[in-house]
This record gives C-alpha cells, sequence and structure tokens, in this order.
C-alpha cells in the first residue's frame, strides 16, 4: 500500500490528512498533500530529484523539521518539491540504525532518535502555478500508529 492524503480546510490554514501502510508512507503522502495544497497542476516530468536527511526525537518533531525543510528549500531554491520517497530509520540507544517500518515498541520509542532520508523531485516554480504556503504548525499535529495503518494530520499556515 502507498500513502493517500487528502486536503481538509482549516479557519484560514490549510491541513493535510494522510494515511500509508508504515510511517516513511505516512510522511511522503503528507509531503505529496502539502506539494497538492501548493499548486492544482504538478508537470509528471522535469525537475531534478534532491535529497533531505532530517533526524530528531520523536516522529512529530521529524515531520515537522523534514516539511518545513521541503518549504525552505521552495523558498531558497526555487522549486516545488513533489513526487516525495522517504525512508524512516530509528537511532537506538546504541546508535546502530533499524528500520522503524518493522512494527513499532512503545519502550524502544522512549529511548530511540528517528532519522529521516527523503528525496523529491523539485519542478521550478516558474513552471507552475503555485500558491504560498508560509509554514508547517505544530497546531493539532498528529502522527500515530491505528492498527495496522499510520495516521498523520498536519496543519499549515497559508
Amino acid at each position: 500500500m502507498t500513502g493517500a492524503f487528502a486536503l481538509r480546510e482549516h479557519t484560514a490554514d490549510v491541513a493535510v490528512e494522510a494515511t500509508g501502510d508504515s510511517a516513511s508512507t505516512v510522511f511522503a503522502a503528507v509531503a505529496d498533500g502539502l506539494s497538492a495544497a501548493q499548486c492544482d497542476d504538478v508537470p509528471a516530468t522535469g525537475g531534478a530529484r534532491f535529497a533531505v536527511e532530517r533526524e530528531a526525537e520523536d516522529l512529530e518533531g521529524l515531520l515537522y523539521d523534514y516539511l518545513g525543510r521541503l518549504i525552505y528549500e521552495r523558498d531558497v531554491r526555487g522549486v516545488l518539491p513533489v513526487d516525495n520517497d522517504v525512508t524512516i530509520s530509528r537511532l537506538d540507544t546504541e546508535g546502530s540504525d533499524r528500520a522503524h517500518d518493522e512494527g513499532s515498541d512503545e519502550a524502544a520509542r522512549d529511548d530511540a532518535r528517528y532519522r529521516l532520508a527523503a528525496t523529491a523531485r523539485g519542478v521550478d516554480l516558474a513552471a507552475v502555478d503555485a500558491r504560498e504556503v508560509k509554514a508547517v504548525t505544530f497546531s493539532q499535529m498528529v502522527i500515530e500508529e491505528r492498527g495496522d495503518e499510520w495516521y498523520a494530520y498536519v496543519v499549515f499556515d497559508v
């Protein structure tokens, strides 16, 4: 299963609600939702892929930092990040890296740091009619495992 997203109205802001079969796919789906919030019609080709790597103490912080970095890439490089691909791993207390999507263990999550390695295709902003999303917010942010599915809800300031 791949991730899926839906844009949700949120007072003066916009929210992305996403699901996926893993933390990695739900992060990618939220990032794709961020792109959709900015542009209705993304070209199917064009734009070079670029990499993003982040680390954080928890999944909420990692998602916030990742999405903030995508907004930064848009602002500094003048590209709309699309076709997002994400891999999340957990660094355990010994510092070794292991895939996070193998399932979660609450006790292990308390001692873990998370690492994100992602790529996106950067479409030149001059090639699209893009709306501005100013920032990601922690307001009402949710990232959690629900049964056999991951769920995320993120509000963006527009």
